[in-house]
């Protein structure tokens, strides 16, 4: 790696930035599954005056901030007068979340807390820790406040710790022996368990934005001086982070290693076009960022826009979404956001799911795209569905009701003589084949509830004609005096 970072040392901004995260400055301590990282600020410190970080490690941890200034992004969050700003310079440090995508400063703002308020630092990674890894992190934080010294306890991806691990931390926060800090790219009130979350302050960090992601690449080819990056390469390898920090560095420093493997000293964005295979967006298939957009498909073709149902529905198949999926996806949103309004979509969405099936990848996509089309242009209405789940929760809470006499099956004499199906009207016997007056809901419930309202929209105008004609039907019969 010497040839491909140089012997100069790194610039200003950046030299003092990576010391933070100097190997050397570390002690790691293994539990039975998992491990925890304990840096003191005295070591962080001691590192910093001594040595230069190792060049072996990776870009994004040889130009991690060490002072909050050095932080690029999150304003809303670090700027002048915003909380964390606030909470940095007020020197009394809390509990929080940190949750937002990955690569956006989630574990640097955990660090950079401990070394500003002067705390001990002990890191968890929920992935490969458990119960036995936090009481064994409990106890050196006990060892700390012995020694005079406080803890920052650091857990990285708590939604991946399980109920139990997460009540096992509320006794040590709760006491103060440590201050909790947790990162998540997942939806905390998904995630974490509601005890710990009224005990931590949650914050919200944004994807990096164009500008930000474009210092950070400037920032970091002054860290490889014996290369050159050309602003198309720079507007690439912000277009290939889709907002991710780590991931704009970790492309440059694969550039940078086909560079040196081609004996080229200048990248420029054909070259890095050539030597990444990178995919251009980010989603975890699991995670929040899926489910947005999904939702954000979803909503676009309820709100009939096709333009935007398809950028959305590309945007998720270029991360690598599962068309088999988005097709479900689209089968359901037929029969929830337009259902009799246009019956065509429903049966468009089904046959478009079936192509899928047939072709496969990547020509069956065509089908699932026109079915989005369609879907997004088709009448509106979720006056199905909303019956549907109208009925639902009355029956949860009603009582079980017997079946009217007149409605029950008779296929038996005795059925018979019972009265089963005595004084049913067959509709087709019956002028218009309907049998107006005729009740067909259990005893002492309302006969007209209501439940289905067609909209006025497509077909279901013609339904809902169609229900007035009836019940016009049915008032004449019963006002009707007998003879």
């Amino acid at each position: 790696m010497s040839d491909l970072f140089g012997n100069a040392p790194l610039p200003p901004a950046t030299a003092t930035t990576a010391a933070v995260a100097a190997p050397t400055a570390r002690r790691t301590q293994t539990g039975a599954g998992g491990q925890f990282a304990l840096q003191t600020p005295a070591e962080t410190n001691a590192s910093t005056a001594t040595s230069a970080p190792e060049r072996t490690a990776p870009l994004a941890e040889l130009l991690r901030p060490q002072t909050l200034e050095q932080v690029i992004g999150q304003q809303h969050l670090l700027g002048a007068g915003k909380p964390l700003q606030l909470a940095f310079a007020s020197g009394k440090p809390h509990s929080m979340i940190l949750w937002g995508p990955p690569g956006v400063g989630k574990t640097t703002l955990a660090r950079l807390a401990a070394h500003a308020f002067d705390y001990d630092f002990i890191a968890l990674s929920a992935v490969f820790s458990g119960v036995k890894d936090i009481r064994a992190a409990m106890e050196q934080a006990e060892q700390h406040i012995r020694a005079g010294r406080k803890t920052i306890l650091f857990v990285d991806e708590i939604h991946r710790f399980n109920k139990s691990q997460q009540d096992a931390l509320l006794p040590f926060i709760e006491s103060g022996l440590v201050v909790f800090i947790g990162a998540t790219t997942e939806n905390p009130s998904f995630e974490v368990n509601s005890a710990l979350l009224s005990r931590a302050q949650v914050y919200v960090l944004q994807a990096l934005g164009e500008d930000d992601l474009r210092q950070l690449a400037q920032r970091a080819a002054q860290s490889l001086p014996h290369l050159q990056l050309a602003d198309s390469a720079i507007a690439l390898l912000v277009a290939y982070a889709d907002g991710d920090a780590r991931r704009l560095l970790n492309l440059l420093e694969q550039a940078a290693t086909a560079a040196q493997a081609s004996n080229i000293t200048a990248i420029d964005g054909t070259f890095l076009q050539q030597a990444l295979a990178a995919s251009t967006h980010r989603f975890d298939k699991g995670g929040d960022q899926f489910y947005d957009q999904i939702s954000a498909l979803h909503k676009s073709v309820r709100g009939s826009n096709p333009d935007a149902a398809l950028y959305w529905f590309c945007r998720m198949l270029d991360a690598g979404a599962d068309p088999r999926y988005l097709s479900r996806r689209i089968v359901r949103i037929a029969w929830e956001d337009i259902g009799l309004a246009d019956p065509r979509a429903m049966q468009i969405a089904n046959d478009a799911a079936t192509t899928f099936e047939r072709l496969g990848s990547p020509e069956g996509e065509l089908a699932l795209a026109q079915a989005v089309i369609y879907l997004a242009v088709a009448a509106k209405s979720n006056a199905g569905y909303s019956a549907y789940k109208q009925v639902r929760a009355f029956i949860k809470q009603d009582k079980s009701r017997e079946v009217p006499i007149h409605l029950r099956n008779a296929p038996t004499k005795l059925m018979q003589e019972l009265g089963h199906g005595r004084a049913y009207r067959y509709a087709h016997d019956e002028p218009n084949a309907y049998a107006a007056g005729e009740t067909y809901l259990p005893d002492a419930l309302p006969q007209q509830p209501n439940w289905y309202q067609p909209s006025p929209r497509g077909l279901e105008g013609k339904i809902g004609e169609k229900m007035e004609q009836l019940k016009k039907w049915d008032e004449e019969a019963r006002n009707k005096k007998p003879d």
